[in-house]
């Protein structure tokens, strides 16, 4: 299992490794490990093999200067780009190793010529974690050479200008570096997985430095993975029929949106629920010729006191909808939200706390307008802070909360959190959501509890995407 720490948690585990370590001694694991990553991205043949190291000044710059120490004595054409001294004191010692190298050291007037040249790799390490400000100046110029190189670019520990918390780049308008892989030492960090992470960062790897297990604090975050939910995949017993694996009803389609509780139903019967109805607020369609099994009903003669229900999907925002949608509240079933379902909870009061009152398990599944909507901020505040976002979503609705996105993130009501490492652009067209919010619905009809259903989900819906 991966966990996920923020930066105020990894400045604990980086005082507790350091501790009883002489000066320099994680800064040179942190190199060498940087250095054998390096080899792995670079051609087999080192002959003329050139790379291209941008150092900060702090810590971040030493492990790079530590790394081109390492990729030196593989008779590596290293080159280095530093245009502060170093900060630190392990830092100047890492340079001092650098200098007694064979290494050449260029200066910020060499910036363009050095953006054109050729290139095997090009390193980032300019400031990892430790940025809280805008990429400016010749940093800016560095990290623009990054956006463009037809080479790999490797980022130590976070890319120079991403936030490791939010996965935002810091200042609006700014800039980060676009690396194809991170490797990020001691903990793993939210940001490389949500909002701009999954751009910037490339594939993660992890170099925990043989840092004792006992110098990590306990965490509420992880990124999502089968081994989370595994536990639920349990085999079919021979002994079964249709009505053991639950019942689903989708409720949704107003007037011009019936295809979406038909995504949501396919989806569904296709992660295995037994019954599955496509509810509709008015007149119903007679059924699906792709998929007949879906059974299709009015919802004036529907009891939704008989199956786990999925409410949104193409529902509308009719007088009828909310009315629908307050008896799906208060029925004595688990349940899902999505889509207009959100938005109609986010316009009443009323609903919102017969939620909150509910104790039969509840899954939300915004995309970050209807977040906003229902917290009553801006998109842009939701995605500020993702995590946070999510966590107070589950908590003020006493919810399972589904915060889709680039990364998205599961939340519980108690302030556990998941980040999502599967899905991308294939997700970004109509109905995809539909299809999460099924899959859902069949999870929980078939008796998983909301947390593992939520994981399941979202790590399964993104997976079919990404292949």
């Amino acid at each position: 299992m991966t966990y996920l720490y923020t930066v105020k948690e990894m400045r604990v585990i980086e005082e507790r490794a350091l501790s009883g370590l002489p000066c320099g001694a994680l800064m040179q694991q942190a190199g060498k490990a940087a250095a054998e990553l390096a080899l792995r991205l670079l051609p087999a043949c080192h002959k003329n093999t050139t790379v291209l190291i941008l150092a900060g000044p702090g810590n971040n710059g030493g492990d790079a200067l530590e790394m081109a120490v390492h990729l030196a004595a593989r008779s590596i054409q290293v080159t280095i780009l530093q245009p502060n001294n170093p900060q630190t004191e392990e830092s100047r010692l890492a340079q001092k190793r650098a200098l007694n190298s064979r290494i050449q050291w260029e200066d910020i007037l060499s910036i363009p010529t050095l953006a054109a040249r050729h290139w095997d790799l090009i390193v980032d390490g300019m400031f990892g974690i430790g940025l809280k400000k805008p990429l400016q100046g010749n940093w800016h110029q560095m990290a623009a050479i990054t956006h463009t190189a037809p080479c790999p670019v490797m980022a130590l520990d976070v890319p120079s200008g991403l936030d490791a918390d939010t996965g935002n780049i810091h200042g609006e308008n700014s800039i980060a570096v676009k690396a194809t892989d991170t490797l990020t030492f001691l903990g793993n960090k939210p940001g490389l997985y949500t909002g701009m992470g999954r751009d910037y960062a490339g594939q993660v790897h992890l170099a925990q430095l043989n840092t004792d297990k006992n110098s990590f604090p306990p965490t509420n975050c992880q990124l999502n993975h089968p081994a989370l939910f595994a536990a639920m995949l349990q085999q079919r017993q021979h002994n079964s029929h249709k009505g053991t694996y639950g019942r689903v009803a989708i409720l949704g389609g107003a007037i011009g949106m019936h295809g979406a509780p038909v995504l949501a139903a396919r989806a569904a019967l296709y992660s295995g629920a037994g019954l599955v109805y496509a509810v509709y607020p008015e007149k119903a369609p007679s059924y699906d010729s792709v998929q007949p099994e879906i059974m299709f009903r009015t919802a004036q003669a529907f009891d939704f006191s008989s199956a786990v229900s999925v409410a949104g999907p193409g529902l509308g925002m009719s007088e009828t909808s909310r009315h629908l949608l307050k008896q799906v509240i208060a029925s004595p079933q688990p349940l899902v939200l999505d889509a207009d379902a959100l938005n109609l909870l986010a316009c009443e009061t009323a609903l919102k706390q017969t939620l909150k009152k509910r104790e039969l398990p509840a899954i939300l599944t915004p995309h970050p307008l209807e977040a906003a909507r229902l917290l009553n901020t801006t998109t842009q505040a939701i995605q500020a802070d993702r995590l946070g976002a999510a966590k107070e979503l589950a908590h003020q609705f006493h919810a399972v909360a589904i915060l889709k996105g680039s990364g998205t993130i599961i939340a519980d009501s108690k302030g556990k959190t998941a980040v999502n490492p599967t899905g991308g652009p294939a997700l970004a067209t109509p109905g995809s959501g539909d299809v999460l919010a099924g899959i859902c619905g069949a999870f929980m009809a078939q008796g998983w509890p909301a947390w593992e259903v939520a994981l399941a989900s979202v790590w399964l819906h993104g997976k079919a995407a990404d292949e």
